[in-house]
């Protein structure tokens, strides 16, 4: 087994160890009890900003938007139309100068099981580069300067630098990262 047949698994583990699990309190999915983990009015204020954050025209509204519920977002963020933090924790997203966040790209912080839900933060690096459609798991890291191809779901960290794409999201090798 070579150094690159390991590393993606270790990248796995990584993102996993910085998940927190949570519980289901009851019998049924943990979707059904989502109101103990967060209060309905909060997620609904933080649906309000997130839908402003979809559409408004400035990026300076939308960044304003952003931070009002709770993400870190850097100086020169260019949030895409229709992209979307995660609703139920948006303090736990950072987006870190100068990172592009593409159209109608998703975040997501949190994941609803049968037996539990986990938490996760996600970190976009500096200058980094969300495509279209992307989707972004909790626990997640996106190196600084990585790029993330337009419909891919990163399940696992982005070194700096590195440009992935796919399902789930892989390296790339030289000649394909110019759209080829």
């Amino acid at each position: 087994m070579t150094d690159d047949d390991t590393a993606p698994a270790d990248a796995e583990a990584r993102r996993h160890d910085r998940i927190q699990h949570h519980p289901t309190p009851g019998p049924r999915n943990s979707l059904q009890y989502w109101t103990d983990a967060k209060p309905v009015w909060r997620v609904m204020l933080n649906y309000v900003f997130v839908l402003v954050a979809r559409i408004a025209p400035s990026l300076k509204l939308r960044n304003w938007a952003l931070r009002r519920i709770g993400v870190t977002v850097g100086a020169g963020v260019s949030w895409g139309l229709e992209a979307t933090p995660d609703v139920f924790w948006p303090e736990l997203v950072t987006i870190e100068d100068d990172a592009i966040i593409g159209y109608d790209a998703v975040i997501l912080c949190h994941e609803f099981l049968q037996d539990e839900y986990r938490t996760g933060e996600v970190v976009v690096g500096e200058r980094a580069m969300i495509g279209a459609k992307a989707t972004i798991l909790p626990g997640v890291r996106i190196g600084e300067g990585a790029q993330v191809a337009a419909n891919s779901l990163v399940t696992r960290d982005v070194p700096a630098g590195e440009t992935v794409a796919g399902v789930p999201a892989r390296p790339m090798s030289g000649g394909e990262t110019d759209g080829q």
